[in-house]
């Protein structure tokens, strides 16, 4: 039988859906689960999003499609990056994919040689070392630890640039931690990358959702001479309750789009019409039910915070946006429960879904070994119960 593809020994599994098919089977078994780890939103798109997409289906001609995407999709986009204040951009500027991961990994695949750098602040989503792994990048890990609120500093940035980093890949609001970037530290790191001629990722697919009046603060609006080098990826999925509806979006410079497109023609094609309507509908329509989950998740931020400060184990920076809390619990490692050891990050989070039934992701997998993540986009009945089963398996550790 013949073998796979080399690359493959460097393909992982994602760790997050491991993790939340792990608690999913336990739950169809009887068991009693309470998953804190996939970041899915637990609402639904508004009703007229669903009616661009019954309206789609009915004018439906069964052709392909544009592989950048639909002219209204586009269009939705650029007006969305206006209200934003990002202007000049136009149709040639922007590129749609199946979902921002498709297009981070697309973007990768277009900007990056075999043994090329790519600069990650850590903690880290997970899928920017897979994809790394991939396509034969080489990563740098620039770690930022709770002490600094796992926020990337200016000093670490510019030390950490050489002659081999092609890629800075840099998410605000962050994916695990729900840290915040003030427009200050925006504008430091912005004046560093003005000096090196780097490709930027903005990875903004949580910008809508920022909590304390923090404002969402961009490197484009900080640095606008950084837009020749400036890529901004955005989503659907978490803003407006549709992550299955894989819709991800790409603005930049006209050569890299357009490179988004070619990897399209030759891949995806298109992004089915249906899908293409409901998302600029979502972008478009009325925000109203966005921006109410916005307050809902803030208020969730606040239980989940109240929680970690009654637990003498635990440090938790405040996170000021997304649907992610990324406590330290370190403190809690060489301890045990009920005999068995907590050795690390992994093992606390394997007994804390075998004794209390309350599913995390652990830190490692986003680079910070010390930390675990907690994802608090569940009904808040759910969250309160899963909290209260945190707060007992702490109090039983011995």
């Amino acid at each position: 039988m013949p073998h796979l593809a080399s690359r493959m020994s460097n393909a992982k599994a994602s760790v997050i859906m491991q993790i939340a098919e792990k608690a999913k089977i336990l739950k169809q078994e009887g068991h009693d689960i309470i998953s804190f780890s996939v970041g899915v939103p637990n609402f639904l798109p508004a009703e007229h999003v669903y009616q661009a997409a019954r309206e789609a289906l009915e004018n439906d001609n069964g052709q392909y499609l544009p592989g950048r995407g639909e002219v209204k999709l586009i269009d939705a986009y650029l007006k969305r990056l206006e209200r934003n204040g990002f202007k000049g951009f136009q149709q040639k500027n922007i590129a749609s994919g199946i979902g921002a991961k498709h297009v981070l990994y697309s973007l990768l695949y277009a900007l990056v040689n075999e043994g090329d750098e790519i600069l990650i602040p850590t903690p880290f989503w997970t899928t920017y070392q897979d994809i790394a792994d991939l396509i034969g990048a080489q990563t740098q890990h620039l770690k930022c630890s709770s002490q600094q609120d796992y926020k990337l500093t200016a000093e670490q940035l510019e030390s950490a640039i050489n002659p081999k980093s092609k890629v800075f890949l840099f998410n605000n609001p962050s994916n695990p931690t729900g840290m915040v970037y003030s427009e200050a530290e925006v504008k430091a790191i912005g004046d560093v990358l003005e000096k090196h001629d780097l490709w930027i990722i903005s990875d903004d697919i949580y910008n809508r959702m920022v909590f304390d009046d923090m404002g969402f603060h961009h490197l484009l609006k900080t640095n606008p001479a950084l837009v020749d080098r400036m890529i901004i990826i955005d989503s659907i999925s978490k803003s407006y309750g549709m992550p299955g509806w894989r819709v991800g979006m790409m603005a930049g410079p006209e050569s890299v789009a357009n490179a988004m497109v070619t990897l399209n023609s030759n891949s995806i094609t298109n992004i089915p019409g249906v899908v293409g309507a409901a998302a600029a509908a979502a972008i478009e329509g009325p925000q109203d039910f966005a921006d109410e989950m916005c307050v809902e998740f803030s208020k969730k931020r606040d239980l989940v915070m109240q929680t970690m400060a009654r637990i003498e184990l635990v440090s938790c920076p405040r996170p000021q946006g997304a649907f992610y809390a990324f406590p330290d619990i370190s403190a809690a490692f060489g301890k045990h429960h009920n005999g068995r050891p907590v050795a690390d990050d992994v093992a606390f989070s394997e007994l804390l879904l075998e004794t209390k039934g309350v599913a995390v992701v652990p830190g490692s997998a986003f680079g910070e070994e010390k930390s675990i993540r907690i994802s608090y986009a569940c009904p808040t009945e759910q969250l309160e119960d899963g909290l209260n089963r945190f707060s007992e398996f702490f109090n039983e550790l011995v």
